[in-house]
């Protein structure tokens, strides 16, 4: 039967079948009563366009108050929170109670659209092809899976570059600060990988590597990022101090992108890597499948795009450390082992992001994994393999060592020598524990002869050197059998008289 109230579907119905059909008829399709299709015809405004506006149906609670005290707040403090009025209103009036709290906000919304100060307009713009890539960096610490490398949580950061017209990425783990040779190395990184560079390389003021500096080494430090851009005829520019949406091209990406990591250790189902290089390969992988979804756009942009020079250029800083009788030298507030024979020598330190490559004169020697310090502490970078010939004379000096927790490659080793101690005499327990480390080195078994530490341990043994040793031992299987064949003299005779 046909409903009482007409709706604007059945009016609707009702105006289209009238084109062609009577009233009577027309009314009937459309499910409404033929009195109702008659006062239709007189008035064919839709039945939502007929209601009249709701009236107030109780006082309005702010009438007193929101003219006389709160748009005067407004005025002089058009920055000042609804909140921040809000508690200021109950305060001064308590029984108007705080169920009044969203109506206060919609009115305050109101007036600010009505009267408020003029805003700030974004400016959306038309990338073209070539034209601008992208740097910054992005802190991993909000991440919902913890990153480690085997065990230990990870304190990094991501450089991320983007080009602005096709999206390509890349992605560089860095585990220091904002540095320069962080953005030299992940930005060229990023352009060797893409196979071209973009006219313009803009970034956020790279304001963390600006921070605190002098103003000779503030002047040092853009000389040699306008060299690096120069090297690849790209034309640095930067954001305005503060303003993220300048660089907005790359801000919103870096939640998409952690996203996009988070997702993938969500589904590896484990944060925990090997090392450091197993990580990295991760995220490349990761981006890798991003930059996949926009490759025809990539390409395109790629035949955009400038060549690049014949090579790269530094990405690193340099300076000098003398290496003491302590063997080793301090940087930056960080002490590192050295081999012990460039005792008395200065070196030429390049140091990167993640490692220090050390050079006597022009000849590479070593290269060191780059250790920081903490704000007002001193750091320490140990490799036991520098010093453990000497060590193993002195085997007393490990008692009360500077750097004896830095000294042990794994955990294994560190709890040995704590059990060592409680259960042997001093000398034994320290001999002990120089000999394990000297047979780390010695067999190159670190990390298995850990495992073997860890197990002995469990029982609530001690380790017996003897068997350790027995364990480890060369294989006489394994070692290949070389078959020496001694030419005839008589071969270098008839060799000899031929050179005559």
């Amino acid at each position: 039967m046909p409903g009482r109230h007409v709706t604007d579907h059945q009016m609707r119905l009702f105006m289209k079948f009238r084109q062609t059909e009577t009233v009577a008829v027309a009314a009937a399709k459309a499910s409404i009563s033929q009195a109702s299709g008659y006062r239709i015809q007189n008035d064919p405004r839709l039945p939502s366009a007929k209601k009249e506006p709701r009236e107030r149906r109780r006082p309005d609670p702010l009438a007193e108050v929101f003219d006389q005290e709160v748009v005067p707040m407004l005025k002089a403090a058009p920055g000042l929170r609804s909140i921040a009025i809000f508690d200021e209103l109950i305060r001064r009036h308590p029984e108007l109670g705080r169920g009044v709290r969203r109506t206060l906000e919609r009115r305050i919304r109101t007036w600010r659209a009505l009267h408020g100060a003029e805003r700030e307009v974004i400016f959306r713009q038309t990338h073209e092809p070539g034209r601008v890539g992208l740097s910054d960096f992005t802190a991993m610490g909000d991440l919902k899976v913890t990153v480690s490398i085997a065990g230990e949580p990870l304190d990094h950061r991501l450089y991320h570059f983007r080009l602005a017209y096709s999206g390509f990425e890349h992605a560089h783990v860095v585990l220091g600060g904002e540095s320069f040779s962080a953005l030299a190395e992940g930005l060229q990184n990023a352009l060797w990988s893409l196979g071209g560079a973009p006219e313009e390389h803009r970034s956020d003021s790279l304001s963390a590597a600006f921070r605190n500096l002098c103003p000779d080494a503030h002047e040092d430090l853009t000389r040699r990022y306008d060299e690096l851009c120069a090297h690849y005829g790209m034309t640095p520019t930067r954001n305005n101090k503060g303003v993220a949406h300048e660089n907005g091209s790359i801000e919103s990406p870096h939640g998409h992108l952690k996203s996009a990591v988070t997702d993938a250790l969500l589904l590896r189902g484990s944060g925990d890597f090997t090392d450091l290089p197993a990580y990295r390969r991760f995220i490349d992988e990761v981006v890798s499948r991003r930059n996949a979804r926009d490759r025809q756009r990539i390409e395109a942009e790629r035949a955009c795009l400038k060549t690049l020079p014949a090579r790269r250029t530094c990405d690193y800083e340099e300076d000098s450390a003398y290496v003491t009788s302590s063997g080793g030298f301090i940087l930056r507030r960080v002490f590192y082992t050295a081999p012990s024979r460039l005792i008395g020598h200065r070196l030429r330190v390049r140091l990167y992001d993640d490692r220090l490559e050390l050079f006597l004169g022009s000849s590479k020697i070593e290269t060191l994994p780059r250790g920081r310090a903490a704000p007002g502490k001193r750091g320490q970078v140990v490799d036991y393999r520098h010093i453990i010939h000497s060590l193993r004379k002195k085997p007393m000096a490990l008692r009360n060592l500077v750097y004896r927790d830095q000294l042990f490659p794994r955990q294994a080793f560190r709890r040995a020598f704590d059990v060592l101690m409680e259960r042997l005499p001093e000398r034994q327990a320290c001999r002990t524990t120089v000999d394990l480390l000297a047979l780390a080195h010695e067999r190159c078994c670190e990390a298995e002869l850990a495992e073997a530490l860890d197990e002995i341990l469990a029982r609530g043994e001690l380790p017996d050197l003897a068997r350790l040793r027995e364990r480890f031992a060369p294989d006489p299987a394994r070692l290949p059998e070389v078959a020496v064949e001694l030419a005839p003299l008589q071969a270098y005779e008839e060799l000899m008289g031929d050179a005559a």
